[in-house]
């Protein structure tokens, strides 16, 4: 059992490869991100629609922006990347449990879903500290 000071350290580098298709699949999601939380904050006509449709007040979409926008951010910052990575996570997983409550089809279920894994997958491409507590080889 590892004591409470000890840090995970990363048993090798990320080969370069991956770290670049980490960084550029994380920057694509985060640019997609930073433009879904900024289209909340001036609520366009199908963002509202589509929050209403989902059973939400129109009160809710600029909080739901700013949170949006916050965990992008966090996942972005690489110091940051893991905890950005936990609250993603729970934000598409709010996503799908609404898209499944209103009985939407499995492609809005499928997109948080895909958004979800693609946001660990970047992650893990581009994190020696999440493969070295994850690691796929043996």
């Amino acid at each position: 059992m590892m004591a409470s000071s000890e840090v995970i350290a990363p048993s090798a580098t990320v080969p370069r490869v991956a770290l670049w298709t980490g960084r550029i699949l994380s920057g694509l999601l985060g640019v997609f991100l930073l433009f879904d939380g900024g289209a909340k904050l001036f609520k366009p006509e199908p963002v509202i629609e589509g929050t209403l449709r989902l059973g939400y007040s129109e009160s809710v979409i600029v909080p739901l922006g700013i949170v949006l926008i916050a965990c992008t951010v966090i996942y972005l910052i690489p110091r940051t990347a893991i905890l950005g990575a936990i609250l993603l996570t729970g934000y598409f997983g709010g996503a799908v449990a609404s898209h499944v409550r209103v009985g939407d089809d499995g492609f809005s279920i499928g997109f948080g879903i895909g958004f979800g894994v693609l946001t660990w997958l970047a992650l893990y491409l581009r994190e020696p500290r999440l493969r070295a507590l994850v690691p796929l080889r043996s």
